[in-house]
């Protein structure tokens, strides 16, 4: 079927396929994945880019996407500016930054030529960029998007925070699931709904519900949607010993936050930062330990495919939402490539160190091997986590 949508004039209408909407929603979404991805590692780049500039190690290439080389775009003060096949994000490669002989390691403008400060701050350089990324967008989006920390975490952490006046929201009980053949269920009551009313009195506590149905052998419940349009439905429930099989906890809906200066936004990024970087080290123990113990990815983990999701979800929900997908992303990456493990920033920054320290080379053939190994199981546990990724899909 097909829907008439009228501009100005009768003669501005036009028609648009039902298909056309959802079909242009995932347009939008594959572009904002790939844009994500691209921002992301190529401000990444950018901060090894510049550094090496800085401290006068030559760029020899600076890729936008990944090889095959697609074509040379431009040349400029020795670096070469590529356009590759593989449409996302970018790399740098620096003069000398696998020498594996000391001709090339000696060489003017090699990597392995500069003193340890120039190293680090060149391989900390991605990072910091990340971090920073992420700051200035979590600055905005405290101040201008009017954001809820995500520290918050409990209800006493809310109703202190409300008390305050850091926000406003509604109290509330969530319905996480209705248990099959239970009174609920029969009465036709949906899950991932907000119980406002029970027989039209306000309920705002899930210890309310128990105490207000003890005694009653039927009650009505007034339900609404969670998301925008918020549409409300009643349903007539013969209780069973007081209870109507509903799976319920308290909810905070309808969060709001007040308009903040700048200098309370940044206040409210340095800890927000704090708080996601904490999150994201526990999720990575989780990680390694139940793929160790359990052989198996943890839920709450997800990869490129999981990545994909959220920004089709993000994308749905509205521009500050896919930001803070971008400003969360972009502080992962940074937290993941500082550690030291090999074929991460962290992991290279850990043979400068340990050269420093012994004040002459390592190994040359280790150091590389060690890389390739360490590279080899990061793409492994690419692949497990995707795999993870898309059979959650066909479950779900």
């Amino acid at each position: 079927m097909w829907k008439t949508f009228a501009l100005s004039t009768p003669r501005d209408t036009f028609r648009i396929h039902p298909l056309f909407i959802p079909l242009m929603i995932w347009i939008v979404t594959a572009l904002a994945f790939i844009l994500l991805l691209t921002l992301l590692i190529m401000i990444h780049e950018w901060g090894h880019y510049i550094t090496a500039r800085l401290f006068k190690v030559d760029v020899e290439e600076f890729g936008f996407g990944l090889p095959p080389r697609a074509k040379t775009m431009f040349h400029r003060k020795g670096t070469d500016f590529t356009l590759n096949w593989i449409p996302f994000g970018g790399f740098v490669r620096l003069k000398g930054e696998n020498a594996m002989t000391d001709v090339e390691r000696n060489a003017h403008g090699s990597f392995a030529n500069a003193g340890f400060v120039a190293r680090a701050s060149i391989l900390l350089a991605g990072v910091f960029m990340n971090f920073l990324l992420a700051l200035v967008l979590l600055t905005i989006g405290f101040s201008v998007g009017r954001w809820i920390p995500s520290w918050y975490s409990s209800m006493d952490d809310l109703t202190q925070a409300a008390v305050q006046g850091e926000l406003s929201f509604q109290r509330g009980v969530y319905i996480a699931d209705v248990l099959p053949g239970s009174p609920a269920a029969k009465a036709g009551v949906p899950k991932d709904r907000i119980l406002e009313k029970i027989d039209n009195q306000r309920i705002m506590r899930a210890e309310d519900v128990i105490a207000f149905q003890e005694k009653k052998r039927s009650v009505t419940y007034t339900v609404r949607t969670v998301k925008e349009p918020i549409e409300q439905e009643i349903y007539r429930i013969q209780l069973v010993g007081g209870k109507s099989g509903v799976e319920i906890s308290d909810y905070a809906y309808d969060l709001t936050a007040p308009l903040r200066s700048i200098p309370q936004s940044l206040s409210l990024s340095l800890k927000e930062t704090v708080f996601m970087t904490k999150q994201t080290v526990v999720g990575l123990k989780q990680l390694v330990v139940t793929l160790v113990t359990r052989a198996r990815v943890p839920e709450g983990i997800t990869g490129i495919v999981g990545i994909a999701v959220l920004t089709h979800g993000s994308v749905e929900s509205g521009f500050m939402s896919y930001l803070r997908l971008v400003a969360l992303l972009s502080l992962s990456l940074a937290i993941l490539n500082v550690l030291p493990l090999p074929a991460l920033d962290g992991g290279r920054l850990l043979f400068v160190l340990i050269e420093a320290i012994l004040r002459r080379p390592l190994n040359r053939r280790f150091e590389v091997m060690t890389n390739a190994l360490g590279f080899v199981f990061l793409i492994s546990l690419i692949v497990v986590i995707t795999f993870n990724d898309i059979a959650h899909l066909f479950i779900s």
